[in-house]
């Protein structure tokens, strides 16, 4: 049977403004070694794969662990998760500040990723048990996905600041008050939400899981530096095959971590490929821009860190303006096609940037990030809204997985192309390094005489090359979701059992 939705009040949306902290430093660590990496490095001295470790291992454990994570708060209480989640954030945090060598800061970096597994996805899970009334979930999901976004963006001018004026372990230490708020808060104003009849945890899933994410993600991030490698085509071929296993094991156990009857409704399918697509534009993007600003442009990485915030100020008005749309009668097929439109439009933008086009750059940025930002609210609404409350933390862990994958192959196939436009466009008399990546090229600039402008063009054509292929992608993303999402409507599904509330 289906219930009258209530309205929230100012408790549940003052509730929001708590949940919203965690979700912001999440996206925000991310990022927030970008500048840290070089002190790290001059205090800790880890090896080259150790430095590769302290960056990277935080993505990794939180790309694997999503849907464990979703499916367990499901079972266990989304609330409870996600004070459990901030105590280990908050826990690791400390530890990573006060780091005495490569080894500990590398183990702190991948508590912290098990930390931010289970944060994400309570977050929208709760936000969709507080949120019941749809044209107030939808307000509610476009502030989330605003806060995500942007918080990446801020995560690496945080900690350029930071570094500039404190020691490296400051990046980590901004975290404790905002854990230490939402363990305060949360208990009160947080209610509890949690599937009873769930069944028991399928933790053969757990494995099958992490070996279909890891792997595939592994493979996409490494090629865009280093090519088509056999050893990433392989990797990215067992996490495939991974991932058939985990489907089956799915479809055919008795209590699956992803029910398959998620996938029944019209709208969820859909919502996870889009939200995919979503963020190939942007992260692919991402690939080229910040290169574009330090190395074609010559900024100092905390400059090109600030110019970058740029693009971000309008991130705030698309997501309620696409939301505003929708409940005005506008149909959702026709605002999320529009967003692909104008995310492609960015990328167009982008094909006609020189090797001085600093304001041009800035502005096909501004506008990719609008048209992703309209895409993945009203595509996260349309998800969270055809998923039972009582899998809100499974629906969103699939959508926030998507979002790596997509993230993974946008820097894979774009910054693919850009390479081999590059390669082509330096001549074949340019040293093998240089004729490998810009950075290359720079690092032998004073050695031969017009080396570094040959590279910056070669670059810039790179990325031309690579914006083309963005909007030809993005434009073909339009018109599937004109078809795919014709005449779908957000619609509250029939409630297996009812989720088990309580608000303290």
């Amino acid at each position: 049977m289906t219930t009258n939705p209530t309205r929230a009040g100012r408790r549940e949306w003052t509730a929001l403004g708590v949940l919203m902290l965690p979700l912001l430093l999440v996206s925000m660590d991310v990022s927030v070694l970008y500048f840290a990496i070089p002190s790290i490095s001059a205090d800790l001295e880890p090896s080259g794969t150790q430095q590769l470790w302290i960056f990277d291992i935080y993505a990794f454990v939180l790309a694997g662990l999503l849907m464990t994570m979703g499916s367990l708060g499901d079972r266990t209480g989304h609330r409870r998760l996600l004070l459990i989640g901030a105590t280990a954030f908050g826990a690791a945090s400390l530890l990573a500040a006060y780091a005495d060598s490569a080894e500990t800061l590398i183990a702190a970096r991948a508590v912290l990723g098990i930390g931010g597994a289970t944060l994400m996805p309570s977050t929208m899970a709760l936000l969709r048990t507080m949120f019941t009334d749809p044209g107030q979930r939808a307000k509610a999901i476009g502030l989330w996905s605003g806060v995500m976004t942007a918080g990446i963006a801020l995560g690496s001018v945080m900690s350029g600041v930071l570094v500039e004026y404190f020691w490296w372990g400051s990046v980590f230490l901004v975290n404790l008050p905002a854990m230490a708020l939402l363990l305060v808060l949360g208990p009160i104003l947080l209610p509890e939400s949690r599937n009873p009849s769930s069944g028991r945890f399928d933790w053969l899933s757990v494995p099958l899981s992490m070996a279909a994410v890891l792997p595939v993600i592994y493979g996409l991030k490494e090629i865009p530096s280093e090519g088509w490698n056999v050893r990433y085509v392989v990797s990215i071929t067992v996490g495939l095959l991974f991932a058939a296993l985990f489907v089956r094991r799915q479809r055919t156990t008795a209590s699956p971590m992803i029910d398959p009857a998620l996938f029944r409704n019209r709208g969820f399918a859909p919502a996870v490929g889009l939200n995919l697509v979503s963020a190939f534009g942007i992260m692919g993007s991402a690939y080229f821009t910040t290169q574009y600003l330090q190395s074609v442009l010559d900024k100092s990485a905390l400059e090109a860190a600030l110019w970058a915030l740029l693009p971000s100020v309008p991130i705030g008005a698309a997501a309620p303006v696409a939301t505003s749309l929708v409940q005005k009668g506008v149909d959702r097929a026709r605002v999320v096609t529009a967003g692909f439109v104008i995310a492609a439009a960015g990328f167009v933008v982008l094909a006609f940037a020189g090797t001085d086009s600093l304001w041009l750059v800035l502005t096909a940025c501004a506008v990719l990030a609008v048209g992703g930002v309209i895409v993945m609210s009203q595509i996260m609404d349309l998800a969270m809204g055809a998923a039972p409350a009582e899998r809100a933390g499974t629906a969103s862990s699939l959508m926030e997985t998507g979002s790596e994958f997509g993230g993974a192959l946008g820097m894979a196939l774009l910054g693919s192309i850009g390479t081999a436009v590059y390669r082509h466009e330096m001549p074949a008399s340019a040293p093998d390094a240089a004729r490998e990546t810009l950075g290359g090229a720079l690092a032998m600039a004073d050695q031969v005489p017009g080396l570094a402008t040959v590279a910056r063009e070669a670059f810039t054509s790179g990325m031309q090359g690579a914006a083309i292929g963005g909007a030809v992608f993005l434009a073909g993303a339009a018109v599937v979701a004109a078809v795919a999402l014709r005449g779908v409507e957000v619609r509250e599904p029939v409630k297996e059992a009812e989720p088990e509330q309580a608000s303290a």
